[in-house]
């Protein structure tokens, strides 16, 4: 408790206001994302491979606005930039309430997918704007705990509420999402209308050599980190939803109840851990921790594969839901340290941009993993499946290993007062 408050103390005001709502802000999506494909498919009418080829569109729209959204970061500003996206997510969600044809929904939900692809880098860039030095690594990490705290109620509430013998509850829970979406635009126009987030371009052209993607994709470092993110989610949160459930119900041959409590088991890892993990990786190799979160996440693959070898008993109920928190321990050493490297590497003016490639590395792993993890399975390639996850990440600890020795110590997290803690 002593280190809470000590974090909250050390935050800037704005810090302060930005990380005070993030679980409400959440909480709205938290309500629909589980139960969008259902809402599609049992309350709209939609066919079930019209309803899955919708919500893709929020993957694609994201990717496809994401480097517009960095460079428009970096030259208006992330606030703008934030309004914007909030802008797109409330018309969006409404749009979605109410939509009874498939190009209503599609409309909407691209409206979605376009919030969530500008306000990625954004946000981040508006944090490092914000937060500074080892706090920014710490408040990435208390962030993600945030986030899957309103997620999981969210999904909680929305679960209980939510039948598909009754439209109206839906409608409702996306009414609610698109509220929550206009929380942290009161905060931009309102407490944070002077945090703009953009940084004056420099006026010697050497300081602004990464003004393009193209020159900044040219650094060894962030190619090495661009690709570790795109393996991590590939092997990581793009199986979550769609590989792991795969699994679940196929070869483990458990029940939907055991999947969803699987997903609590793992909000609740995060949310309780986060702040933990945090104080220990502090002043230690951001990379280091990487190379730990691969290890974890081979082990949460193996239990994950052993369910396999009992299937439907209660050893495998038992071992989807270690894997689902033996994961999110993972989780917890991924998203502190990742953004930080990625913005540690950025300058002010090409902050934008930094965030955008590593969001776009983000949703290709998103979009590719559900895709290879649907063939395998479908053709019964379920030890296949496994043995690529674990292959995948043991290529992330060699990929850390690249990355550690391209960047400065201070950007792998390590204090210039102290010598580093492996």
């Amino acid at each position: 408790m002593l280190g809470i408050r000590s974090f909250w103390s050390e935050l800037p005001t704005a810090g302060r206001w930005l990380l005070s709502t993030v679980a409400v802000q959440t909480l709205g999506r938290g309500l629909t994302l589980p139960f969008t494909l259902i809402y599609l498919h049992e309350v709209r009418g939609f066919g079930l491979g019209l309803a899955g080829a919708l919500m893709s569109l929020i993957a694609i729209a994201g990717l496809v606005v994401t480097g517009p959204g960095g460079s428009l970061t970096d030259r208006y500003g992330a606030r703008n930039v934030l309004l914007v996206g909030c802008a797109a997510m409330f018309v969006g969600n409404v749009l979605l309430a109410f939509a009874t044809t498939p190009g209503l929904a599609a409309f909407a939900l691209v409206l979605v997918g376009i919030n969530f692809g500008v306000s990625w880098p954004a946000f981040n860039a508006l944090i490092a704007a914000v937060v500074e030095g080892e706090l920014r690594q710490k408040y990435f990490g208390v962030n993600f705990a945030l986030v899957n705290l309103g997620i999981g109620v969210g999904g909680i509430v929305g679960g209980l509420y939510v039948d598909v013998a009754e439209p109206a509850t839906f409608t409702t829970i996306y009414l609610a999402d698109a509220v929550c979406a206009l929380i942290p635009a009161a905060l931009l126009l309102g407490p944070l209308r002077h945090v703009h987030g953009r940084a004056a371009q420099p006026d010697d052209p050497a300081a602004g050599a990464g003004a393009t993607y193209r020159s900044i994709l040219r650094e060894p470092a962030v190619r090495w980190l661009t690709a570790l993110t795109f393996v991590g989610v590939f092997v990581g949160y793009g199986q979550l939803e769609a590989g792991f459930p795969g699994f679940g119900r196929q070869v483990a041959e458990v029940s939907t109840t055991t999947i969803g409590v699987a997903f609590a088991v793992n909000t609740a890892v995060i949310v309780l851990l986060q702040f933990l993990v945090l104080a220990r990786i502090s002043g230690r190799r951001r990379t280091r921790a990487m190379l730990v979160m691969a290890a974890i996440w081979v082990v949460s693959w193996l239990l994950l594969g052993a369910t396999g070898l009992a299937p439907g008993s209660a050893l495998a109920v038992t071992g989807v839901l270690a894997f689902t928190g033996v994961f999110a321990l993972g989780e917890t050493l991924l998203q502190p340290t990742v953004p930080a490297i990625n913005n540690d590497l950025a300058s002010d003016h090409t902050r934008g941009r930094y965030n955008a490639i590593n969001a776009a590395a983000f949703q290709g792993g998103a979009i590719a993993g559900p895709a290879v993890a649907g063939v395998l399975l479908d053709h019964d390639l379920a030890a296949a499946y496994v043995a690529l996850m674990v292959a995948g990440c043991l290529a992330i600890g060699v990929m850390a290993l690249a990355l550690e020795r391209r960047i400065p110590a201070a950007v792998n997290g390590v204090r210039p007062d102290q010598p580093a803690r492996t």
